[in-house]
């Protein structure tokens, strides 16, 4: 595709929705807020939405990302975004969530893992709170093993294998993901404490370690069926999950 400058009146409107912040490999370009009326069991809820992009070169001249756009190829790759519910910069009370993408359960609604009801019950959860983010993390499918390992995880799991021996089997760790950007994120978009909504205890260490003040944490138990009572299972004696009653967060 050929590359154009975009035009001045383009420019200003777009640029002022960008905000840059540096990494130790380069940036993040994040990009908002965006107006998102979401349709949530039945209810309009209006959310602000942001959508962040990594990139090595680091510059203030926002042109330059928007002249590349259209030879990136981003819909090849995945970019990750928040939805923001209310003052999430100065309430003194705000909750949040890190949730992985789960193509077949936050899509198909898949009864196989809980992933898609956390979704829906998490956006819920910061409705009904009233201060808050989702924050969707594209890379993470499968634990971040990518989607076409995680099928073949499936068929391992088919024929008697928990879900930590079908990653493990496959070559990976049970949990390959990072929250690194997602943090850095949210680092620009409060400083105040937060609540995770979580059972998983690195989630709430990968605050901790990477200096977000964490006020508690929210249990998200809920969905259980047949067809992931195991999986569930796994999560708490495999994988380090917290049940409902136990813990509160790291600083404890």
């Amino acid at each position: 595709m050929v590359q154009t400058k975009p035009e001045k009146n383009v420019l200003s409107v777009l640029e002022d929705k960008i905000q840059l912040i540096k990494t130790e490999k380069g940036a993040i370009y994040l990009v908002g807020p965006i107006r998102l009326p979401v349709n949530l069991y039945g209810e309009t809820v209006v959310f602000q939405w942001y959508c962040w992009l990594n990139g090595c070169e680091v510059t203030e001249d926002f042109s330059k990302i928007i002249e590349n756009l259209s030879s990136a190829n981003l819909a090849e790759y995945q970019q990750s975004s928040v939805l923001v519910y209310g003052d999430f910069e100065f309430s003194d009370d705000a909750i949040i969530r890190m949730h992985s993408i789960c193509h077949t359960g936050d899509i198909f609604g898949s009864k196989r893992c809980d992933c898609g009801y956390q979704l829906k019950e998490s956006m819920k959860m910061i409705k009904d709170h009233g201060v808050g983010a989702l924050f969707y993390l594209a890379n993470h499918e499968g634990r971040g093993i990518g989607l076409f390992s995680k099928a073949m995880a499936y068929v391992l799991q088919e024929n008697g294998y928990d879900t930590v021996e079908a990653n493990e089997h496959l070559g990976f760790v049970d949990d390959a993901r990072d929250y690194h950007d997602a943090i850095q994120v949210l680092k620009a978009l409060r400083s105040k404490p937060v609540t995770l909504m979580t059972n998983n205890p690195k989630k709430l260490q990968a605050l901790v370690d990477y200096g977000m003040q964490v006020k508690g944490r929210e249990a998200l138990w809920g969905d259980v069926s047949e067809f992931n009572k195991k999986y569930l299972e796994t999560k708490v004696a495999r994988s380090g999950h917290l049940k409902e009653e136990e813990g509160t967060c790291p600083n404890d």
